[in-house]
């Protein structure tokens, strides 16, 4: 059996029980050749019946037989291998299904001993908000124990070669628990630590986190600064919303305390009867990251929860008592920190994520799993900066673009990014199609439609349309019926107005119909496509030559305009992606179709072919080509990474001179083969007709 490959680059794949392990084992073969290190697999262990995620596990001690079963995974596992392959496994230690297919649930006098649950109240720690999920206590040993024997088991049968964590910071203990699974397991940890801009990942014995702030950084680089003035004047203007995204954010925060986290609030308030509900909610409210980590058994306390805490409590005008025993100043009140820390997770995750998101929408590229959508765009040198810092602390951090989780996929994103660039042309037409939308809403109400869409909705569905196009109608009814829940505004998972989501659903379709609104869309998207092509194939190349393990979830080698789930879990075209695969193997020429496969492809093979300067260790160093190109050598000056994110007819930059081979074989301006570069070379002379160039010293 063939050892598993360096890790390289990671491939997710959503298992259900139509996608089983026997299918993932099918497509083997042509993710090895893509360039794939290690399988990257959604959960696998017993979940709810028909579960098309696998994160309501009900017995983590039994493979999913829906799935295919124990047998069918170890035989995945050792096609992977044979194949040189690794299996990278997704575990949810957080919670389980507060079910009766759940048997520690069902057994009442198992439920208190596993679950995070009181047998007087039946108050039981939930994920999120979501009531049929309950919070499992990884902090008790003899928990731990069960709920790791299977995963244990096929980590030491050699099944299983590396293990993501899900949500980790729902567990009382985070650090302990990663410390006793990285003991204990002896293999890669990862971990879905969301870090909000600024914020550095705690010193804990992991690779790394599933990668969202390299999906933050590459998506907001290629967003041209000189249009945000543009798209906020219009935006302000159209919608009447002059709020920051902080501020929304935080009024987001409030109403969940207030409604689905009432519960998770009186139990905390309980706890410090001297302490005013309402000033812990809004210094919950107030918190700028997800949580703290402070340990009332250890007494630690770093530098980080301080600020975290200070700035929170200070924000809500909040007595200093609260800092205070949160910091461990006063001792004895050791519960009510560790439900704390539990408590302001969900609270940022439902406030933000699922709703803020879906209300503050100047730039939707923006809204996205960890970013700060008040940061328009990103410098090359901040890009940079962000570069050498994961090389330092997190080499083997993984870099994400898609994921399971995302609000919608990158080459989405790119699109909708790609506005700023052409921001003039955009503040003209949007304007333009506000007014078509106005006869659209006359003509509704004419027939008895009353409730239409509100101008930001009229702008989310326009920057959909754009980020997705071409969709069918019954994919963007789905996907608005879900926004306009998550934005709660509306309409609302609890009590919805389905009236209003009809009307607009029928405002979208009626206005795609009007021929003045196709005049002005089809060529204005066909531009946004082609700008927002441009920009995923350099996203593309810089998270397959940046330090990290580059991340591709299922489809997206190739063009995926997705939406949040289940959009970006539906059925797609196997038998094509191996047939485009095949083409950019047998060296044709890179299409428009290909562009993408194309780049990721070489740039994965030359990771394979010359590891050394892409491992830990392997410098990255920045070289300065201007403020529209990205470029930097790896190892020993030995690879030349360069990314255009705008025209820059002018650029140049200085390299080492010699002979240098195109290890994209791109044609054009960079045509394949090998040539001798000076000391000091035009951008355009590196790169293809796709804005990139990747080099390997001869």
């Amino acid at each position: 059996m063939t050892a598993p490959s360096a890790w390289r680059a990671t491939y997710r794949l959503q298992l259900t029980a139509d996608f089983t392990f026997s299918d993932a084992a099918e497509i083997v073969p042509h993710l090895r050749d893509l360039g794939i290190s290690h399988l990257y697999l959604s959960p696998s262990l017993e979940s709810v019946a028909g579960s098309t995620h696998g994160y309501d596990g009900t017995d983590p001690t039994r493979v999913s037989e829906e799935r295919g079963g124990e047998e069918a995974l170890r035989a995945l596992a050792s096609t992977a291998h044979e194949a040189g392959l690794g299996v990278l496994l997704d575990i949810v230690p957080n919670h389980l299904a507060a079910s009766d297919e759940t048997p520690w649930w069902a057994d009442l006098e198992m439920r208190p001993r596993i679950f995070d649950y009181d047998p007087d109240t039946g108050w039981y720690r939930r994920f999120f908000d979501i009531d049929g999920l309950a919070g499992v206590r990884q902090e008790d040993p003899d928990v731990f124990d069960r709920t790791h024997v299977k995963v244990l088991e096929l980590v030491r049968d050699g099944v299983i070669d590396g293990l993501r964590i899900d949500h980790p910071d729902g567990l009382t203990d985070p650090a302990g628990y990663l410390s006793r699974l990285a003991r204990e397991a002896g293999v890669p940890i990862w971990v879905e630590k969301i870090l909000h801009p600024g914020e550095a990942l705690r010193p804990w014995p992991v690779a790394g986190t599933v990668g969202y702030e390299f999906a933050d950084d590459a998506t907001a680089l290629f967003v041209d600064p000189a249009g945000e003035a543009a798209i906020t004047e219009a935006y302000r203007e159209l919608t009447g919303d002059r709020s920051t995204f902080a501020e929304v954010a935080l009024a987001a925060k409030r109403e969940q305390l207030e409604g689905p986290f009432t519960k998770e609030l009186d139990r905390l308030a309980s706890l410090e009867p001297d302490l005013s509900p309402v000033d812990l909610a809004e210094v919950i409210a107030r918190f700028g990251i997800y949580r703290t980590y402070v340990d009332p058994s250890t007494g630690l306390v770093t530098e980080a929860d301080r600020a975290a805490v200070h700035r929170a409590v200070a924000g809500a005008g909040a007595p200093d008592v609260i800092a205070r025993r949160l910091l461990l100043d006063e001792p004895g009140h050791d519960e009510f920190v560790l439900r704390f820390q539990q408590t302001a997770p969900p609270v940022t995750a439902k406030g933000v994520e699922d709703t803020a998101f879906y209300r503050s929408v100047r730039l939707l590229a923006r809204n996205e799993v960890g970013t700060d959508p008040d940061r328009f765009s990103l410098s090359v040198d901040a890009f940079h900066a962000g570069c050498l810092a994961r090389a330092a602390a997190t080499p083997h951090g993984l870099l994400a673009a898609t994921t399971h989780d995302t609000k919608r996929s990158a080459d989405s994103r790119a699109r909708i990014g790609a506005l700023a660039g052409l921001a003039d042309e955009f503040d003209l037409l949007v304007r333009r199609w506000f007014v078509l939308g106005d006869v659209v809403s006359d003509r509704l109400r004419d027939e008895g439609v009353i409730s239409g869409p509100t101008e930001i909705e009229r702008w989310f569905v326009l920057q959909t349309l754009i980020g997705s196009w071409p969709i069918t109608s019954d994919r963007l009814d789905e996907y608005l019926v879900k926004a306009l829940r998550e934005a709660g505004l509306a309409t609302g998972w609890v009590d919805p107005d389905e009236a209003h989501e009809i009307a607009v659903l029928r405002w979208s379709r009626e206005l795609l119909s009007l021929p003045a609104f196709e005049t002005d869309f089809l060529p204005f998207v066909e531009r946004v496509a082609n700008a927002g092509e441009w920009a995923s194939v350099g996203q593309t190349l810089l998270r397959a030559t940046t330090p990290g393990v580059c991340d591709v979830y299922q489809g997206d080698e190739t063009w995926f305009l997705s939406l949040v789930d289940p959009d970006n879990r539906r059925a797609f075209d196997w038998d094509r992606r191996r047939t485009l695969l095949a083409e950019v193997r047998a060296g044709a020429e890179p299409t428009r179709a290909t562009a993408k496969l194309h780049v990721l492809h070489h740039a994965l093979a030359l990771r394979s072919r010359r590891p050394e300067p892409f491992a830990p260790g392997g410098r990255y160093g920045p070289i300065d080509a201007g403020r529209a190109t990205v470029a930097f050598t790896r190892g020993d000056a030995e690879i030349l990474v360069v990314a255009t994110l705008r025209p820059d007819p002018g650029a140049r930059l200085a390299v080492a001179p010699g002979r240098w081979r195109d290890a994209l074989a791109l044609g054009g301006a960079a045509s394949g083969g090998e040539r001798d570069l000076p000391a000091e070379v035009t951008v355009a002379e590196l790169v293809g007709p796709f804005g990139v160039g990747l080099w390997e010293r001869a």
